[in-house]
């Protein structure tokens, strides 16, 4: 029974889990949906009908499975995954799709797919001329992709009798995850709190700092899901404000720190913890380093007065380091040596745990002090050299699938590379 158990899928688990997730959907387009009812634009009958396809996908879901009873084995919990992402990304499309926007299922698969997973890429030419209601949704995706689907279904697996670590470990299977309290759900929705109360602070902000109460709305979601989706064609350019740069730099940093340290310094009052994050340091040093040699390219290439030279890189370092692609300045016109370390960030990344994509700052550190172990391997061949992460020994187990993940990583991007230029 037990190499049964593990062996075959128990689709009346997925099935009934699916259900409770896509249900979710379905009340998130309430959203979205009064707005267009509220300033009557285009964007109702396309929402309308999305709802009620949605609504009928979850209660057919829920029709053909069964409340579950047993806990999810690691293969369901991987499965959880995947087939959520690729079902919510679906169904979050239907928008899109029924809008005369968008001129068939490949565009509007690609502009939801792009916002739940944050990547910020679009085929629109013309943002400014969706509905405010599309546009809403458009960046809203951000916001519920940002901390994750799965994340949010695991606060309510409990409801529904189904045990979360798994699809928890599914999730956050990079170089260190941690659980927070000692219960799963309880992870979850400590995570959700901070991330809520980031998103209400950097809104207040962005009203002080002169947006409209919509386009605050909008790009708080795109900055806290770090995906770069904007109201605007020419993005954060648009607004020609410090102000409003200033706050979203600050916010694109915030969602780019591992949220777990979040929750020690604003929970747990634990500032030691934070201070000693080889991680932080990192990522912290790396933005930095490279904010100052672009604006010194920006100086010295371009002539660009220095404050405006400095505010511009940490404006597209901050955005690119994070992967949230906003923009503030056309950096395609910049020295090839900005544009070079700009293209370095995209793959580095943010933080473990945080909201930003990439290969991410803690398996970048590890990597280095893979590399560096080798060469210090080569001069004390009897020593013995324990790899280190704030202080805690890393297992020979990690390092090794750190590197295939690295490589793969790169395995996956060069193959892409070539087949698009074919």
């Amino acid at each position: 029974m037990i190499l049964e158990g593990v062996s075959v899928i128990r689709w009346h688990v997925v099935l009934r889990f699916l259900s409770y997730v896509v249900c979710g959907e379905a009340f998130a387009l309430l959203i979205p949906l009064g707005l267009a009812l509220r300033y009557g634009d285009a964007g109702r009958e396309p929402l309308l009908l999305s709802l009620a396809l949605t609504t009928a996908t979850a209660i057919l879901l829920y029709y053909f499975s069964r409340r579950p009873d047993e806990e999810l084995y690691h293969k369901e919990g991987l499965l959880l995954v995947t087939v959520t992402w690729v079902t919510i990304c679906a169904l979050g499309a239907l928008p899109f799709w029924l809008s005369p926007h968008f001129p068939g299922l490949t565009e509007a698969l690609f502009e939801s797919i792009s916002g739940f997973t944050t990547t910020g890429a679009t085929v629109l030419t013309s943002v400014e001329a969706l509905p405010r209601s599309l546009q809403f949704w458009r960046c809203f995706t951000h916001w519920v992709g940002g901390m994750g689907i799965i994340l949010l279904g695991i606060a309510i697996l409990p409801l529904i009798g189904v045990g979360g670590i798994e699809l928890y470990q599914a999730e956050f299977s990079g170089a260190r995850s941690e659980k927070l309290t000692p219960r799963i759900a309880e992870t979850a929705k400590a995570l959700w709190r901070i991330y809520v109360l980031f998103s209400v602070v950097e809104y207040f902000f962005l009203r002080l700092a002169g947006m409209d109460w919509f386009e605050s709305l909008c790009h708080t979601f795109s900055t806290m899901g770090t995906g770069g989706f904007s109201t605007r064609n020419n993005s954060v350019e648009a607004f020609q404000s410090p102000a409003v740069e200033a706050v979203i730099i600050a916010f694109m940093l915030l969602a780019g720190i591992n949220f777990t340290l979040h929750y020690h310094l604003l929970i747990r009052r634990n500032y030691r913890r934070v201070i000693e994050d080889s991680e932080l340091h990192f990522y912290v040093i790396t933005a930095a380093a490279a904010t100052l040699a672009i604006a010194a390219s920006l100086f010295f290439a371009m002539g660009a007065r220095s404050g405006d030279a400095f505010r511009r890189a940490l404006f597209q370092v901050s955005s690119i380091m994070t992967t949230t692609g906003f923009s503030s300045a056309d950096f395609e016109v910049w020295p090839p040596l900005a544009q070079l370390i700009l293209v370095a960030l995209m793959f580095a990344g943010g933080c473990v745990g945080s909201t930003a994509g990439g290969l991410k700052a803690a398996r970048i550190l590890l990597l280095l002090r893979a590399v560096g172990r080798q060469f210090h391997q080569l001069v004390g061949r009897r020593g013995v050299f324990i790899i280190r992460l704030s202080g805690e020994p890393i297992r020979e187990s990690t390092i090794q699938g750190l590197l295939n993940l690295i490589y793969l990583a790169f395995l996956v991007n060069i193959a892409a590379s070539l087949i698009l230029t074919a």
